[in-house]
């Protein structure tokens, strides 16, 4: 595993992590079971490969994603001895995130605290703002953080799908660093190369990739002939047949470099995602092949061309988007309908 070496932090961060918002969330419909087996033993084998970075929030499934991250970290202490990990549980880099509906300074408070109780930690390593709030800025929810701090609940503050200036006065606000920015990107979705990626690099910043597959677009899973079944998926218009069948050119680059580093086509999707020193990801995981194969993509290492076809390939996928997708959506139900 790889780690960040740009940034200087309290405790390691793994450029790939693992974002948890399938832990005890339905609509990805990995079953009952998965919460109680194969998360446990997902976080268990991330341990084991070395990631640090573990992302969750209050938001997934009402707290149920931090309850279960905190309990395998703490069952993964509790072993102790008995298994052998790169990682110790104690030295995993936990990040949660607050969901601002009332994002005023006591209520900032509150909710951290009661995610630190939900994961079982005295201090919440990355405590960030899940959304901009569109009414209340960032000055009262920064003044919580900064007492979080203060007392020691919370190490880092981070924001999440925050424009550049709204980062920028967030840090303004918080009289320090905010540490990272945790947005959507991926091959398919590159906005934060604009500004947010070299603002990261200007000021010792981190951007958090989240989606870094989009959703599985980029595992070479799907195609005009399998469609995704999920509801999460069928809800993303980058999963139409139409915007399928433009991405093909795209896949068979990926295809091209996977084949020359003996490695799957997700693989190289994240370790373009992860290229740069200042970006790190958090993809999901459904399985422990899953997060076995995610992790092993820290260990690649893009040839600049290799880098520059992938980058030339995704700036040619022009999906359909806006009213265009819907209409294109709502087609396609009615098709399966009939």
């Amino acid at each position: 595993m790889r780690y960040v070496d740009v940034v200087s932090t309290t405790k390691k961060i793994s450029k790939i992590g693992l974002g948890t918002w399938q832990f005890g969330s339905r609509e990805w419909g990995y079953g009952s079971s998965y919460a109680q087996t194969d998360a446990v033993l997902i976080v268990r084998r991330a341990l084991e490969l070395g990631v640090t970075l573990f992302d969750t929030a209050e938001m997934y499934a009402f707290g149920r994603s931090e309850r279960i991250l905190g309990d395998a970290l703490a069952e993964a202490a509790a072993l102790g001895g008995e298994t052998s990990t790169a990682v110790r549980p104690e030295e995993a880099f936990v990040a949660t995130k607050i969901f601002p509906v009332l994002p005023v300074a006591p209520v900032v408070e509150q909710r951290a605290i009661a995610s630190a109780n939900r994961l079982g930690v005295r201090t919440i390593d990355l405590y960030q703002v899940h959304q901009p709030n569109p009414v209340i800025r960032d000055g009262t929810t920064m003044r919580g953080m900064a007492s979080l701090r203060q007392v020691g609940v919370v190490d880092e503050v981070g924001v999440s799908n925050y424009s550049l200036e709204r980062w920028r006065a967030a840090e303004t606000a918080l009289g320090s660093r905010v540490l990272s920015n945790q947005v959507q990107y991926s091959l398919v979705r590159r906005q934060p190369e604009r500004d947010l990626i070299p603002f990261a690099r200007r000021e010792g910043r981190l951007i958090i990739a989240y989606s870094p597959l989009a959703q599985g677009l980029l595992s070479g899973r799907y195609d005009v002939t399998n469609r995704p079944r999920g509801a999460v998926r069928k809800a993303n218009p980058l999963f139409l047949t139409e915007n399928l069948a433009r991405l093909t050119p795209l896949l068979d680059v990926l295809r091209e470099v996977a084949s020359g580093h003996d490695a799957t086509v997700a693989q190289i999707a994240l370790a373009w995602a992860v290229h740069h020193p200042n970006v790190v990801a958090i993809p999901g995981a459904s399985s422990v092949a899953q997060l076995e194969s995610n992790a092993a993509a820290a260990e690649i290492t893009l040839t600049d061309g290799e880098y520059d076809a992938l980058t030339s390939a995704a700036e040619n996928f022009s999906p359909l988007t806006g009213p265009t997708s819907w209409a294109a959506m709502a087609a396609e139900r009615v098709g399966n309908r009939t």
